[in-house]
């Protein structure tokens, strides 16, 4: 059995064990079975832990044992603590056959789905999964994926990253907007209107002006909220073509920024853990971006 402690609690997580044994088996006999180990062992796990709760967990008779309310509480904790125990261990044993690729705005664009379905048909031992998250690190840092999808240099030693393709920078305007008429704009076109940016993972700054004419700026914190406050035409955005891709929305329309230099699009990943697939990852998303 696991001799693991719960941090500053004094509970094992081979009590947690011996205690929901003993509930899934009816009783100490069968549970020491199940565990493998004597049924005193048993007996002397579960008092153990009882005295770490300070607190009765079961009634035992000569035919039964059921458990307190206090046990009932503490089981249910217990089968998620072993739960969540077991899955880090099959995540660290199975060979890493899931990938996870993080994303903050717009994932890969209308390279999205051709990406998916390639990977599905030329790995089909690694279950690939996309995740959106909101942050610098598009989820790498918070542990929330193995490799993620970045639009904007992240200045980190403990990633590593590859550029994997461009994509144009559009401007997002109110379908009424007089821009929208345009089939393009300038620059100089938006230094009178309210730009809406996300600090933590947009691809816009008043930087891309020069100091005296730069727009006025309105933070936002999610590309939902970017959308809203367009369509309503308070304020306008910049963005990665891949957004136009990802978020069609009714009320908005897209048009290429003439002046403004192309987003690079990179793949990022643990400098010191690489996930296995990482080189294929890399070579399908920047053979999918020379290819448009």
């Amino acid at each position: 059995m696991d001799d693991g402690t719960t941090a500053g609690t004094g509970v094992e997580l081979r009590q947690l064990r011996c205690l929901v044994a003993i509930l899934d088996e009816g009783g100490f006999t069968d549970a020491a079975a199940v565990l493998g180990v004597s049924q005193a062992a048993v007996s002397r796990t579960l008092a153990s832990l009882e005295r770490a709760l300070g607190a009765r967990l079961l009634r035992r008779t000569s035919r039964v044992v059921t458990p307190t309310a206090t046990g009932l509480r503490v089981a249910a904790h217990a089968r998620r603590v072993l739960g969540e125990v077991d899955a880090l261990v099959r995540e660290a044993t199975s060979g890493r056959t899931r990938l996870r690729i993080g994303y903050a705005w717009s994932a890969l664009g209308r390279h999205t789905l051709a990406f998916q379905r390639r990977w599905a048909e030329q790995h089909a031992g690694t279950d690939l999964q996309l995740v959106r998250a909101n942050s610098a690190s598009a989820g790498l840092a918070e542990g929330v994926c193995d490799m993620a999808v970045v639009r904007r240099a992240l200045d980190d030693r403990r990633f590593d990253s590859a550029l994997v393709g461009l994509e144009r920078r559009l401007c997002g305007l109110a379908a009424d907007d007089p821009l929208a008429r345009r089939r393009s704009v300038r620059l100089a076109d938006l230094s009178g209107r309210t730009l809406l940016i996300d600090r933590r993972t947009g691809t816009t700054t008043p930087e891309l002006w020069p100091p005296d004419v730069r727009p006025a700026t309105e933070e936002i914190h999610d590309v939902d909220d970017w959308l809203t406050v367009i369509a309503t035409g308070r304020g306008v955005g910049m963005t990665a073509e891949a957004t136009a891709d990802q978020y069609p929305r009714p009320g908005i329309v897209y048009r290429p920024v003439r002046d403004a230099e192309p987003v690079a699009v990179r793949l990022m990943w643990w400098r010191d853990d690489p996930h296995p697939a990482t080189q294929a990852v890399r070579e399908l998303l920047t053979a999918l971006y020379r290819a448009q």
